[in-house]
């Protein structure tokens, strides 16, 4: 067993990962799933610093989640207003306001630091 410590580097975080996974079947309440937490936690705070995934961009969040819920562009206009503005926002030419900010996340549970970041499929000649 590697004593546990600070992940320090990618060969320490590789270290580590090697033994969560040995660890993964490791029975509750034992002193294997104790330093199987400790590892994981230790890991997801050497990835959160060195390996942090970018939020995915806001317009295509909307769209994913139309998919997975079975949402149409219609289903948008409760949310979001016109036919045209769906169609605006959902092509990048119209920016997401506060209101269809609250009103996408409250109904469609996409995260709003998702929503309020700049959407990047929109052209730089967009304001």
């Amino acid at each position: 067993m590697i004593k546990v410590r600070a992940i320090k580097t990618e060969q320490d975080y590789e270290t580590v990962l090697a033994e969560i996974e040995s660890l993964m079947d490791a029975a509750p309440d034992t002193p294997e799933a104790d330093r199987l937490d400790i590892l994981t936690t230790l890991a997801e705070a050497y990835e959160a610093k060195h390996h942090p995934i970018d939020l995915p961009d806001p317009i295509e969040a909307i769209k994913v989640r139309m998919e997975e819920l079975g949402l149409s562009r219609r289903d948008l206009e409760a949310i979001i207003g016109s036919k045209s503005k769906v169609s605006e926002v959902l092509s990048g030419k119209r920016p997401l306001s506060i209101a269809m900010i609250r009103g996408l996340h409250s109904a469609l549970g996409i995260p709003a630091e998702v929503l309020i970041q700049e959407a990047r499929s929109r052209g730089k000649s967009a304001a």
